[in-house]
């Protein structure tokens, strides 16, 4: 996953709950890409969700605490 970001990770500056996106053209992109390479059940909510999950991508809300914590992070 982080070669599709070239190892950094994608630093979002959300305001609203409601700018957060259920999925990416990114994240569209490497589902195509996992698709091809076997994984049957995965789509770009799924993808979008790792990327947050794993810190791939920071949509913490900039008002939360941990939107800088974790934007250090990158």
């Amino acid at each position: 996953y982080w070669g599709f970001t070239d190892g950094k990770p994608i630093r979002n500056a959300r305001k609203d709950v409601s700018d957060i996106p259920a999925t990416t053209p990114l994240a569209e992109k490497i589902a195509r890409e996992m698709k091809k390479m076997g994984f049957s059940f995965l789509g770009p909510t799924v993808v979008y969700a790792h990327m947050q999950a794993t810190g791939m991508v920071n949509d913490h809300l900039t008002h939360c605490f941990r939107h800088a914590e974790v934007d250090a992070l990158g």
